[in-house]
């Protein structure tokens, strides 16, 4: 067979069900999901974020020695650097006006530390373990710093990023909003943290594997990973979900629409619909329920107004499987459940980045371990051979 026919023979539009490497950190599953042997239910009941984020980045469940070194250490990196801060004022404005976008401020954020990190250049196994760390560590630094000059308030305790008592993902939602967390949102986050920070070769992880197989250093290869995680197909799908969800409460609470028939219109006029369907779990995303359930807990607490996203969700679910057979994955409840916690919707993506940077790392500590530059082939489809004097 020509090798032109053998490689159409093996064609696969997005490589959906192409095998493109092994990896030992995840396992996606119709009927589960895996880090590392771990379930995600057990992980999101029993672990904490600093626990995943040690499993997916040493390969091991952390002892409580280990894991308490493990938390010092990212305590101790939080700060970012001057630079990283005199970046984050200068683009204020832009921010403000909407022509700079948090996911955008935030990759060149990472940029700028890649700069200013001693080890940045050197991708032996010791120097990407303390790349991940402070990755892992001043994300949600950037973050939260961001937001302050997006409100114009003081930066939360730049000396320190954040309160050192504060666990990971209580911190970042005070340095998001300059108040200390109650246990329950402190545990949300730290929930969905762990439901996002690993997904095998999704598009941002393949990106960075793509990156480190060149031998690029880490913090290129994560700059990758959040450039593709950006595109609403892919990490921007849980802010898209939740203006979905705004339209739909807007035209329902004025009396102008139900929410069947805001969604018939939607399936007659094609429109996409974000928050829905996933390319490898058919019988629907196992972190969905997780992150629904913790999201509709807090709203229940709040009233009738704050719930009232969640009965919205609900009828919209029921009328995506009736009528499209499709689940929701977890960026449908990710959206509501954000939203009623008061955090921001340009931000949704950007706290992905904080937790899904574990998973990025690990992926280019793996792919650095045992490397081959991937390089797949294509069909050509332009015109065929030709004289340019012709």
């Amino acid at each position: 067979m020509p090798a032109s026919e053998s490689a159409a023979a093996q064609f696969a539009k997005g490589l959906e069900g192409v095998v493109a490497g092994e990896t030992s950190i995840c396992s996606i599953e119709q009927g589960g999901l895996y880090y590392r042997g771990y379930e995600i239910h057990d992980l999101a009941a029993s672990a904490t974020f600093e626990d995943v984020a040690y499993l997916l980045l040493v390969g091991q469940k952390p002892s409580a020695g280990e894991l308490s070194a493990f938390k010092q250490e990212l305590v101790a990196e939080r700060a970012i650097p001057d630079a990283v801060i005199s970046f984050l004022r200068s683009v204020g404005p832009a921010l403000k006006a909407g022509t700079a976008v948090p996911m955008d401020v935030l990759r060149t954020g990472v940029s700028i530390l890649g700069h200013l990190d001693k080890d940045c250049q050197d991708n032996s196994p010791r120097a990407n373990q303390a790349k991940a760390r402070r990755l892992l560590a001043k994300v949600p630094t950037i973050l939260g710093h961001m937001q302050s000059v997006i409100d114009g308030r003081d930066l939360v305790e730049p000396g320190t990023g954040g309160d050192p008592r504060l666990d990971h993902a209580g911190n970042l939602l005070y340095l998001m909003t300059g108040k200390k967390p109650n246990a329950q949102y402190a545990r949300c986050i730290d929930v969905s943290l762990i439901l996002y920070a690993e997904h095998e070769f999704n598009a941002s992880t393949f990106t960075s594997r793509v990156i480190a197989g060149t031998l690029a250093d880490m913090h290129g290869a994560v700059c990758g990973g959040i450039s593709a995680l950006k595109g609403p197909l892919h990490g921007g799908a849980n802010e898209a979900a939740m203006e979905m969800l705004k339209e739909i409460r807007v035209a329902t609470d004025a009396g102008k629409d139900t929410v069947e028939s805001w969604m018939q219109r939607a399936f007659e006029t094609r429109r996409k619909l974000m928050g829905f369907g996933h390319r490898v779990y058919k019988n629907g995303d196992h972190r969905a329920p997780i992150l629904n359930r913790l999201g509709r807990d807090i709203a229940k607490a709040q009233g009738p107004d704050s719930l009232r996203w969640f009965q919205i969700g609900d009828e919209v679910e029921k009328i995506m499987l009736r009528d499209k057979k499709i689940h929701p994955n977890v960026d449908f409840p990710c959206g509501m459940t954000y939203y009623v916690m008061g955090i921001p919707v340009p931000q949704y993506t950007p706290i992905f980045v904080a937790s899904r940077v574990s998973g990025w790392c690990a992926h280019v500590i793996e792919q650095h371990a045992n490397n081959r530059l991937i390089r797949p082939l294509s069909i050509y489809t332009g015109s065929p051979p030709r004289k340019w004097n012709a």
